[in-house]
């Protein structure tokens, strides 16, 4: 009965807040509605279209219309994502925060993101990916600098 009632919670809450399927599992769900903040925590999955993030704890920020602004994913973050222009991502984090509006992720901590479709891979402390044009920016560790891994194809003559 427990279930059933934090699934349909769930549905409903996430029914109102996107205009795309959005499907959250998590073990725990708390929100405030005065606050605007709802909080998913245990074994949490999101799914949406292609897209899929997966972390110990993820929290979700609306504002007063009951859109959200802001994801921000924890502990153990691993996650898929294809951007407006069909490039899939694939990586890991730390810490994920994701801003709807912007459709911007920041990634940090121990940062492995790669762009599967050029085989290209960053690692770093902080990566930003801005999904609408595809661009990709990123800091170094706190004692190494950012690597990049690429396959360049030379052409033998």
């Amino acid at each position: 009965m427990k279930k059933t009632a934090i699934f349909l919670l769930i549905t409903t809450f996430t029914t109102l807040l996107f205009s795309e399927e959005l499907k959250i599992k998590a073990n725990s769900f708390t929100s405030d509605q005065n606050t605007g903040v709802s909080v998913f925590s245990g074994d949490v999955n999101i799914q949406k279209a292609n897209d899929e993030l997966n972390a110990s704890k993820v929290t979700i920020y609306v504002n007063k219309k009951k859109k959200p602004t802001k994801f921000v994913a924890v502990g153990d973050v691993s996650f898929s994502i294809t951007t407006k222009d069909g490039a899939k991502y694939s990586g890991v984090a730390g810490k994920v925060i994701y801003f709807p509006n912007k459709k911007e992720y920041y990634f940090y901590e121990n940062v492995h993101l790669k762009q599967l479709n050029d085989k290209k891979e960053i690692l770093g402390d902080e990566v930003v990916l801005k999904t609408t044009d595809g661009k990709a920016y990123a800091k170094g560790f706190k004692k190494e600098p950012v690597i990049m891994i690429f396959n360049i194809d030379e052409e033998k003559k």
